[in-house]
């Protein structure tokens, strides 16, 4: 007899509805019948240890009904944001005409994390996610732990997304996620391309859930029947996002009011807009005043000096990204402009990778082997 599926909530519905707004739509000709209406859950007595296999594969082999359809993947660590995710896709990408797969990144950093990312495996193949793909990669130092997990972990989805012709790869991230991100990079000071957060598009990645709440995902699993898997490191204060999670962020509700995390996530969202607009006239801009030469590149000081210091740096960031590869910090950037805004006859500047100095009325860049 076949379990019962649990019915249509609020919170599964909400995450259904973000997942549909961010999936491509394959050609008519590759759709597939869309499921009943409660399919895609995973019923609970299927969470447990009694869950079908899943085949652990390093280039993973389709099933024969989905050949020629195109294959979105979900990041699935096996949390309740994740898994919240992969059970949407399931029920979403078959009506986009496309399969729902699935990639599990084993960090190796934690005692029975292999367990954790088979079992995650096995909730995945229950799901109906076909291929189901777990990679173990190794963690380096570089750049604090946090920042080197990140690192091993995208670039073990970057191969899986290559290695499967991925249309799209959808990462778990919440507006909780947002908040705290937006939140660390105030604490920073680091401008305001770091408080515009994560984006919701960026390449093959989508975050369809930066406007879900943390505890919308850990209803909808419970709402499910889904079993998922607590992260002991997400209740670490030794981590700083763990601090501002549990801490920060809750003092902050006390003392100012409720709707924090939202009023952050609505600061990066109307963030991004204007920088994207700004980089977008940036690069119309310097379309007509670049000079590339063999030497290398260079813009005229007058058009700079008439342009507002957002535009200015943005084009001076812009000039020495696009021909030398290299990516200006704040310092370096202003440093540059004072060629243009505090000119008194001061020389040549030297950077890493590039040389800048003002010649003639223009701002010339060329290489730095330094």
């Amino acid at each position: 007899m076949q379990p019962t599926r649990p019915r249509l909530t609020p919170a599964i519905a909400d995450i259904r509805r973000a997942v549909r707004a961010v999936l491509p739509v394959a050609a008519p000709a590759d759709a597939a019948p869309a499921p009943a209406e409660n399919e895609g859950l995973l019923p609970s007595e299927g969470t447990g240890d009694g869950l079908p296999g899943v085949e652990t594969v390093a280039s993973p082999s389709f099933s024969a009904g989905g050949l020629g359809r195109g294959l979105v993947l979900v990041a699935l660590s096996g949390g309740a944001d994740s898994l919240a995710l992969a059970a949407a896709t399931v029920f979403e990408a078959p009506r986009a005409g496309l399969r729902a797969g699935a990639v599990i990144v084993d960090h190796g950093l934690q005692e029975g994390s292999a367990d954790v990312a088979a079992h995650a495996a096995r909730q995945a193949t229950a799901l109906g996610l076909d291929p189901v793909i777990v990679r173990r990669v190794v963690v380096g130092t570089d750049g604090g732990p946090e920042a080197a997990a990140r690192a091993a972990r995208y670039a073990a989805l970057d191969d899986a997304a290559a290695e499967t012709g991925a249309v799209a790869v959808l990462l778990g991230h919440t507006l909780d996620d947002q908040a705290e991100t937006v939140l660390l990079g105030l604490a920073r000071g680091s401008g305001a391309a770091s408080l515009q957060g994560m984006a919701a598009r960026a390449g093959l990645y989508a975050r369809p859930m930066l406007g879900i709440r943390r505890s919308q995902t850990e209803q909808a699993c419970a709402d499910a029947g889904i079993e998922p898997w607590n992260d002991p490191q997400n209740v670490d204060e030794a981590f700083t996002r763990v601090r501002v999670r549990t801490t920060v962020l809750p003092m902050l509700e006390r003392e100012l009011g409720p709707g924090i995390a939202e009023a952050l996530a609505r600061t990066a969202e109307q963030l991004r807009e204007d920088g994207d607009a700004l980089d977008h006239f940036a690069e119309e801009i310097a379309e007509e005043l670049a000079d590339i030469a063999e030497a290398g590149i260079s813009l005229p000081v007058r058009a700079l000096e008439a342009n507002p210091p957002a535009l200015r740096q943005r084009l001076i960031r812009l000039a020495v990204a696009s021909e030398f590869h290299v990516s200006l910090s704040r310092a370096h950037t202003l440093e540059v402009a004072r060629l243009v805004t505090d000119w008194h006859g001061q020389g040549a500047i030297d950077l890493p990778g590039v040389r800048v100095e003002r010649r003639a009325g223009l701002l010339v860049f060329s290489a730095n082997p330094r």
